[in-house]
């Protein structure tokens, strides 16, 4: 929206997001997450503490300084703080084990990395540290984890920790088509070329100008529904 509303004063704002969730690494995924952020905490808080020239220990402090700045960036919160401290540790363990050579299979780098982003989010969105707390207990925890009915003879010690046999979609609200759109958003995000992508490739025409007539008015409509602005707190 914003580089759309730009373009019509002839304004051309620079590419902010680039398919995130397909980074294969946190390095990779800050190259594409928010990339204006990325650049100004780099250029502005990285680079005038000394970046990577003053040694090895130096840039490692360094990395942690700009991510827990970072995240007090996004809010004056401990949750916010913590999500920039976890960002920091991450880059450090990325940098450490780019030194010794190491490498993993693609799509290893890709699922460690893609877990990590979503675990750590968890600190960014929750309101206090305690909700934060309870839903990765959830996360982790095998209490109402429900497994299909035909696994019961092979899995059954599981039971002793919590977990039920039966409907393998008991405990998903949104039912069984929860499974069939996840699925559907991970082939779109992993697979398909993303918005930036597909700017480069537009062109105006007839079926264009009506897909735009359509989203513009469903959009307008849907102006009157209330959604709290993630940033409130800042």
């Amino acid at each position: 929206m914003a580089i759309g509303i730009a373009l019509l004063f002839n304004i051309r704002l620079p590419i902010n997001f680039n398919s995130p969730y397909k980074a294969t690494n946190i390095q990779d995924f800050w190259r594409r997450w928010h990339i204006t952020l990325s650049r100004f905490l780099k250029d502005y808080v990285y680079i005038p503490l000394g970046g990577n020239r003053k040694g090895e220990f130096r840039t490692y402090t360094n990395l942690m300084a700009t991510f827990i700045l970072g995240g007090i960036w996004h809010g004056a919160g401990w949750t916010f703080m913590f999500w920039g401290f976890l960002h920091g540790i991450a880059l450090v363990i990325n940098r450490a084990w780019s030194k010794l050579g190491f490498k993993l299979w693609t799509w290893l780098a890709w699922l460690i990395t893609f877990n990590f982003v979503n675990i750590a989010w968890v600190f960014f969105r929750a309101k206090e540290w305690d909700d934060a707390v309870k839903v990765l207990v959830s996360m982790f925890s095998l209490d109402n984890v429900v497994f299909p009915s035909f696994l019961v003879s092979k899995l059954s010690v599981l039971s002793k920790y919590g977990v039920e046999f039966g409907g393998f979609t008991t405990n998903l609200l949104a039912g069984k088509d929860l499974i069939v759109w996840l699925l559907i958003g991970f082939i779109l995000i992993l697979v398909f070329k993303n918005s930036m992508d597909k700017l480069k490739l537009f062109k105006p025409s007839v079926i264009n100008s009506f897909i735009f007539m359509m989203a513009f008015t469903i959009s307008f409509y849907k102006l009157s529904g209330y959604s709290e602005f993630l940033y409130f707190r800042f």
